[in-house]
């Protein structure tokens, strides 16, 4: 099941760009609470500490114990970082969404295979996987880290579905017709055959036809 770990927050005041770039020169990551009926909730964490927090985890599925000032923590989930896409592991944002232990909550999960398909073990297939995530309906409690699906028995040519997946207490809500992976036969070159160059045919001498008459009077001079 997700992990879950503790997150300090504090309140701040300033929004805007000016206050975003103000909190990031003092190592602090703007951030925002919102979700089960709560008005969102502009707050900062320390940069360095959320860095270290998100080695190691799930990030789209693992349960925060969210401190606020130093009050008992509320679970929220990672909604959404926003990154630097110049610097891809500095984060610039981050929103939090509050959850319930009674209530379900909607995510997306990933999606991990294991083993070596017997399509590609012994035939030289490529495993082709489709889809990455799972969009999953599930209590808080029963979220899982990720959702592993054994590709050993799969043969070239076949696929696992969406339905195959089965996993307890998850609802997941994909459709269930969509291929998750398949295994794809061995691409084979073509073999191009040598192409053979006839030799040039000889002109062909058009003769002006003599008009009639014409060769007798050569013969007569």
């Amino acid at each position: 099941m997700a992990q879950q770990v503790l997150l300090q927050a504090e309140r701040r005041a300033g929004t805007g760009k000016g206050a975003a770039r103000t909190l990031r020169r003092e190592g602090k990551i703007p951030a925002v609470i919102y979700g089960h009926n709560r008005a969102p909730e502009s707050l900062a964490v320390d940069r360095a500490s959320f860095s270290r927090l998100l080695t190691g985890i799930t990030a789209a599925s693992t349960i925060l114990d969210v401190a606020i000032d130093g009050q008992a923590p509320v679970k929220a989930l990672i909604r959404e970082l926003q990154r630097n896409p110049l610097r891809n592991t500095e984060v610039l944002h981050l929103d939090l969404y509050e959850v319930r232990a009674d209530e379900k909550i909607t995510l997306e999960v990933p999606v991990h295979l294991t083993g070596t398909a017997d399509g590609v073990r012994n035939f030289g297939g490529i495993l082709d996987q489709v889809l990455h995530k799972l969009q999953i309906r599930v209590f808080p409690a029963d979220i899982p880290a990720s959702i592993d699906l054994d590709v050993t028995n799969l043969a070239i040519g076949k696929s696992l579905f969406v339905r195959d997946v089965k996993v307890a207490k998850v609802e997941i809500l994909n459709d269930g017709n969509l291929p998750l992976c398949s295994i794809v036969a061995p691409r084979t070159e073509e073999v191009v055959q040598p192409v053979a160059v006839e030799a040039p045919a000889e002109p062909e001498l058009i003769r002006k036809p003599k008009a009639e008459g014409e060769g007798e009077a050569e013969e007569k001079d």
